[in-house]
């Protein structure tokens, strides 16, 4: 039998059909990378923290300070991020002890715009401990000494607590800012590490709340799922363009 040649019409109607197709597929497979990417290097950073949360000293004399297990999630994730050439897509910045006492986060990751290296989308995180009560430092931890600039940072931002300060921070910069609590350790369930994140915390300044642990921890009250990392940062990539409209999301990182 023989073959039905296909007009030059039809072959750039093919064409253009499979080029858009392709760039579909790579668009999605692109954003499937880097989600996947950050799911695995936080899982890493989390599974690693987790086992100095679970750390039992027989003698009872060493115990992680909240300052440890902080730099132990954050090098582990940045190591780990590295190495799956994530951070030309999402990177992470950590904070200078200033920032951290003016801005209250502890580091932000970004999501990155390719051509300009800009920011589309920001995530200030700032950690809880279970055994801290807020102004005082966690046990095991050693009390820091002040510099001047640390000093005047803290002067200047002395009347809000330091998720009031984060709030403030993410809303300044507008609803592509999002704001996440991570607990490391919650009550009855200290050895797992769990999330709280949100564009619309700001709300609640209005409602006269005052913003501390306790009215972050509020937001698990009657949350039986939780939402993986990788799937939290898949859907704030996938409402990017819609990131005035407020998002609000319980996360479970172990």
């Amino acid at each position: 039998m023989g073959q039905t040649q296909a007009t030059p019409e039809v072959k750039a109607l093919m064409n253009e059909f499979i080029t858009n197709e392709f760039k579909g597929i790579m668009k999605k497979t692109s954003q499937a990378d880097f989600t996947q990417n950050f799911g695995e290097s936080v899982k890493y950073a989390s599974n690693r923290t987790k086992e100095y949360l679970l750390f039992q000293d027989p003698e009872n004399t060493f115990r992680p300070s909240a300052a440890t297990l902080n730099e132990v999630f954050l090098m582990t994730y940045i190591n780990q991020s590295v190495y799956l050439q994530l951070t030309e897509t999402f990177n992470c910045t950590t904070m200078t002890k200033e920032q951290e006492i003016l801005l209250g986060a502890d580091w932000v990751w970004a999501l990155i715009d390719a051509p300009s290296k800009n920011p589309k989308v920001q995530i200030a995180v700032q950690v809880f401990h279970l055994s801290e009560e807020e102004g005082k430092p966690a046990k095991g931890d050693q009390v820091e000494m002040l510099t001047e600039s640390m000093e005047i940072a803290k002067m200047e931002s002395a009347d809000k607590s330091k998720p009031e300060k984060m709030i403030e921070f993410c809303s300044s910069i507008g609803k592509d800012c999002y704001a996440l609590f991570l607990f490391f350790g919650r009550q009855n369930d200290p050895g797992n590490i769990y999330g709280v994140l949100s564009n619309n915390f700001q709300a609640a300044f209005g409602k006269g709340a005052k913003i501390d642990q306790a009215f972050v921890e509020n937001f698990f009250k009657g949350s039986k799922t939780f939402v993986t990392p990788a799937k939290m940062l898949q859907t704030i990539a996938q409402k990017e363009k819609k990131h005035d409209e407020p998002l609000t999301m319980v996360i479970k990182f172990t």
